[in-house]
């Protein structure tokens, strides 16, 4: 048995690998802006719920105070934006840099002390670093700065093993299984395996990262081949 952390586990694909973790018999401990919603998502599906907001890095490590031995840390945590240089809302980025970079690395560096040789981390990233859009200018950004951050983090952490996952058009998460169907379809005309990742592939995805001792430092696509579309 496995002790497992996801923060940002309440909803999407967060809450789709804590459920699958905790199904598995793992000790698993979920996070989420509102404690009452991480409780209640935590009981669900048999784990531990945390209040935890990323966007708030200095009390994070409060939040984790209560916290053990960390074998298996994930943050999936994001935040949806729409940002343009051209009206460029500069409390939004700061919002979102706050969050994915800053907040990350403070989640990581209160939990390290309580890494051990064997614990494994993932990062999560997105596509929109490779196949910006109009109104990616923020979230590109902070998807190339995971990079960055996964190769800081593997050499100052090592031997503790650390990788990212950039998914693509997940169909069925929150965000896209409510867009219109002929969006879907053309979205799945140009990826070749003529599908959409799913929410149980890229928690797959995950756990691979977290489980096998030689991949260290990647960052891995989880899109169908959306990019070469």
């Amino acid at each position: 048995m496995s002790s497992v952390l996801v923060v940002g586990g309440t909803s999407g694909i967060g809450r789709e690998f804590a459920r699958m973790r905790a199904e598995r018999g793992d000790e698993v401990v979920l996070t989420g802006r509102d404690a009452h919603r991480a409780d209640t998502v935590a009981k669900e599906i048999g784990a531990r719920g945390l209040a935890l907001d990323l966007a708030r890095p200095h009390e994070i490590a409060a939040a984790l105070a209560g916290l053990g031995r960390v074998d298996h840390l994930v943050i999936a945590g994001i935040s949806r934006d729409e940002n343009r240089v051209t009206e460029y809302d500069i409390d939004a980025a700061l919002h979102l840099v706050t969050l994915k970079l800053v907040g990350y690395t403070e989640v990581v560096h209160t939990l390290q002390p309580r890494l051990h040789d064997d614990s494994a981390i993932v990062l999560f990233g997105g596509q929109a670093k490779e196949r910006p859009y109009p109104g990616a200018t923020t979230v590109a950004t902070v998807n190339a700065g995971v990079t960055g951050l996964v190769h800081t983090l593997a050499v100052e952490l090592a031997p503790v093993r650390v990788n990212a996952v950039h998914p693509g058009v997940v169909g069925d998460s929150p965000h896209w299984r409510t867009k219109p169907e002929q969006v879907l379809t053309g979205l799945r005309a140009k990826t070749p395996t003529g599908r959409l990742a799913t929410m149980a592939d890229v928690a797959d995805a995950v756990d691979f990262l977290l489980r096998n001792r030689s991949v260290n430092a990647v960052g891995l696509s989880v899109d169908g081949g959306w990019l070469l579309g």
